[in-house]
């Protein structure tokens, strides 16, 4: 069975040869750089110094002989296409700056910095529509090179290996959230729905013709089209279901939908962070096929078996290996006994790709990496 082949019968819930591995097809599913590096010694492969996929999160794009050595089942457009760069940063005494395509302004530590954080907000203090509309909003469309997507992606149709692509940009509450400031965003939720609306209309526009774009291009040669939202802190929703149901449902339906109509041979793989156990049943309806990360560190997502038990019919699940307590601080021992107790979960019947909840971060030793690694190889068969 190719990796293509193992993807695709566990995503349709049939049992493959053994459950599939991702890393770094997402930026959601990488590595940090530091745990990169680290990993690359212990292994003693000779692989050219890392550049980063994404300097924000300081990702490391891994050379395919590493993807190769861990057995991992996936191929991104993420890591064949050009990288996200810094344009035009700037510094001062304690900080590198830069200001991304949607204006927000975000700063490291110049002095082991891990990532880059917001501090930049472009559109707090708006108070009108016309305010929103007048804000320089990106244009993705412009600088996609469809004719290089195309060649990508035919080459990684040839690969043997799952392909996967993207949507533009973070998510409706997320960036809702960003270019406000979040107490303006939050008091704009109830305060000022006009401009709540204006701003999450603009953000769909964005993204409605970027995935338009990329899947009239490729739709017919992808296996996983990557989107999501962070919906939830740790212990539950980040808004009420009423607010959810307001904003978010209708638009996440219009642009899911979009993706089903133009990909229908794709799985639609959401990435929603904490504990949204209390909108799943709404999310499922969007529609969507894959749920990620599923952070079993956060409330009701670390009942594993009862989310394989409720929604393992319409959902596949991705991720479940903890990486705020196991990967970093465990034992190998620790790590191998969280992977057989995800697998023994959510794998049986198929249904679930093995990987960290969330990013591999800089803190995560490489013998905990390869434990992640060993205990899937070991348990991961059915």
């Amino acid at each position: 069975m190719t990796s293509r082949e193992r993807l695709r019968t566990a995503l349709d819930h049939c049992e493959p040869d053994r459950v599939p591995f991702d890393l770094g097809t997402t930026p959601v599913t990488g590595i940090h750089v530091r745990a990169y590096q680290a990993l690359v010694e212990v292994l003693g492969l000779d692989v050219p110094e890392p550049t980063l996929v994404d300097p924000v999160q300081q990702l490391a794009a891994p050379d395919e002989r590493v993807l190769a050595a861990l057995g991992a089942d996936l191929r991104s457009t993420l890591l064949r296409l050009p990288y996200r760069t810094l344009d035009n940063p700037w510094q001062d005494e304690r900080y590198i700056y830069f200001e991304d395509e949607w204006g927000l302004t975000r700063r490291m530590p110049r002095e082991e910095g891990l990532y880059f954080d917001l501090c930049g907000h472009p559109l707090r203090g708006v108070q009108s529509v016309s305010e929103v509309e007048t804000h320089r909003w990106p244009d993705p469309v412009a600088s996609l090179n469809r004719d290089l997507l195309q060649q990508v992606v035919d080459e990684l149709d040839q690969s043997g290996y799952g392909v996967v692509t993207r949507g533009y940009g973070a998510g409706f509450l997320e960036l809702l959230l960003w270019l406000q400031g979040y107490e303006d965003g939050y008091v704009n939720l109830l305060a000022n729905p006009a401009v709540t609306d204006a701003i999450l209309d603009k953000i769909l526009e964005i993204k409605l013709s970027y995935a338009q774009a990329v899947l009239e291009t490729v739709g017919d040669k992808i296996d996983v089209f990557y989107l999501g939202d962070d919906l939830a802190t740790q212990r539950g929703p980040q808004v009420s279901e009423d607010l959810y149901l307001r904003y978010f449902h209708p638009r996440y339906c219009e642009y899911h939908g979009l993706v089903r109509r133009l990909a229908p041979g794709a799985k639609i793989f959401f990435h929603c962070c904490g504990n949204v156990y209390d909108l799943l049943p709404h999310l499922v309806d969007t529609p969507l096929d894959i749920l990620n990360p599923v952070q079993v560190s956060a409330g009701q997502m670390g009942d594993t078996a009862r989310l394989k038990r409720e929604f393992g019919a319409r959902l596949s699940f991705w991720g479940a290996v903890d990486t705020q307590h196991v990967l970093p601080h465990g034992t190998v021992e620790d790590v191998k006994a969280e992977v057989r107790r995800r697998l023994d979960d959510l794998a049986p019947g198929g249904g679930y790709v093995l990987t960290a909840v969330h990013n591999v971060q800089a803190d995560v030793p490489p013998g905990n990496v390869l434990a992640m690694v060993e205990a899937l190889m070991e348990y991961g068969w059915y």
